[in-house]
This record gives structure tokens, C-alpha cells and sequence, in this order.
């Protein structure tokens, strides 16, 4: 069985040496003289890489569902990583192993990132204050139209209190496609109205950052099961400022500014 856990990074970083799992994949690699040694470039195939600054790591996403062969296929950061547990130790020893990864996707449809919780807000008040909030309105604009399924689907989402972020998985080729088939076409329907003249410094992102929200959209519209999984984040953490900054968000309401997901 063929495992292919991708590594989306738009710069050259230390990577896990593990060839038979792991794989770096340079994202945006299109708009790059040059794709450092030992990675996958994005632009190669049936890609998107050349929209990279819209699409976040959803480049590599759609790479790997246009152009692999692997019968499971995972999504990590360079600065990111399923783990077997989380530790305080930032080492690459305690990534998933191909036993490991199999045996999760045994276990359901869909393996996702631990839940990201967010207390004292739910997620559509933190979209809102984190992002431009028109981007939400064309979300809900274009969910009007689907099945009640999908709609009833991004208002729980949206009402909750914690979800799956990151864009981070890992599923069996055939779900996978059966996602990939979903999302980006459901992405091409937001694209048209958002008016990338008009988002500022990190929300010409608005793609990436939407497509958190939809995975869990998706699971939950499709009756998937779906299991968590830690994920290590390899540097250290500089949580006054990520407080700091999450505080800015909710009482300014100046989403375009500041970003908490890093």
C-alpha cells in the first residue's frame, strides 16, 4: 500500500527523512525560479500552483489529487505534523509511521487535526474577527443555494465553539477524490464574488482560510466518520503575542490586520 503524506512549504526548511511516507512539496513553485532539492514542485501535472497566493497549501491538496498515485494521501506544514502524541519534544521521531497512518484510516473516513477550540467564541464570531467579514457573507450567499444537508452543515459549523483546522488530513485515495471533487469546485463558486482587489496583506488568503471551515462541513454533510489526530507544531509557540493578537481580533474587529493561526 502506497502512503504519500505531503509536506506544503514555500521555502526551503529541515525536512523528515523518512522517503517512504514523507514527501516535501513546494507550494506556489510557479511563481519560483527555482524548487529546492529533494522536493516536489506543485507546478508540475494538472496544478494550480500559479494561484498559490489565493489557495494557501490547497495548491499541493490539488496537486496530489490530479497527479497521485498513493492509495492514502496526507496533508502536513513544514511547521506542522501529525503526531503520535504530542510532546513537549519538537522531533521528528514522533510523526506517524506507515503502521500508524494505516491503521487510523482503518479506524474512519477521514483523519483530521485535533480540534482547535476556541472558548469564548464560536467559529463564525472568530472568522469574523479574524478576517474580512464579507468573506463569510458570500459563504453563507453561496451555501443558500446547496442541498439543506450542506446548509444545515455550515450552521453547525459555524455555531460551534471548535473545528478542524489547518487543511490539514489524511484519507483513502477514493474519499479523497470524493472531497477534492467537492471542495474546489465549491471554491470556484466563492472565488467569484470575493474581490481580491479590495482584501488587504493576508486575506488575498480568503481561499485557504474558507476551505478550514468546509472540510468539517463536508464530514459532517456526508455522514463521514472522522477520528483526531495531535499535531506537534516544530517551533515554539509565542503565545503572549498569539494572545495578544486574539484579543486585538475580538474587541477591534479588525480581522484584516491580524492572523492568530501562527
Amino acid at each position: 500500500m502506497k502512503i504519500q503524506m505531503l509536506i506544503a512549504s514555500h521555502k526551503q526548511y529541515k525536512m523528515p527523512n523518512n522517503d517512504d511516507v514523507y514527501t516535501p512539496i513546494f507550494v506556489g513553485a510557479a511563481l519560483n525560479q527555482h524548487v529546492p532539492e529533494g522536493f516536489q514542485s506543485d507546478a508540475v501535472g494538472e496544478n494550480i500552483s500559479v494561484e498559490n497566493p489565493h489557495f494557501n497549501e490547497l495548491t499541493a491538496t490539488y496537486w496530489a489529487w490530479k497527479n497521485s498515485d498513493a492509495d492514502i494521501i496526507g496533508l502536513n506544514h513544514y511547521r506542522r505534523y501529525f503526531v503520535s502524541k504530542k510532546t513537549l519534544k519538537k522531533e521528528f521521531s514522533y510523526l506517524l509511521t506507515k503502521q500508524e497512518i494505516i491503521t487510523l484510516v482503518a479506524k474512519s473516513d477521514v483523519v483530521l487535526p485535533a480540534k482547535r477550540k476556541y472558548y469564548i467564541e464560536t467559529i463564525e464570531s472568530h472568522y469574523t474577527h479574524s478576517h474580512d467579514p464579507e468573506e463569510l457573507n458570500i459563504l453563507k450567499k453561496v451555501f443558500s443555494t446547496f442541498s439543506e444537508a450542506y446548509q444545515n452543515a455550515l450552521n453547525t459549523v459555524l455555531s460551534g465553539t471548535s473545528a478542524h483546522m489547518f487543511n490539514m488530513f489524511i484519507m483513502k485515495k477514493s474519499v479523497f477524490d470524493d472531497y477534492c471533487s467537492w471542495l474546489f469546485p465549491t471554491l470556484r463558486t466563492i472565488e467569484k464574488s470575493l474581490d481580491f482587489n479590495k482584501l488587504e496583506g493576508n486575506e488575498k488568503r480568503a481561499l485557504g482560510f474558507i476551505a478550514e471551515l468546509l472540510m468539517d462541513v463536508w464530514v459532517i454533510a456526508n455522514d463521514k466518520t472522522a477520528v483526531d489526530c495531535p499535531v506537534q507544531f516544530m517551533e515554539s509557540n509565542h503565545w503572549p503575542k498569539k494572545i495578544c493578537i486574539f484579543l486585538m481580533n475580538k474587541f477591534t474587529g479588525n480581522g484584516s490586520r491580524f492572523n492568530t493561526h501562527v
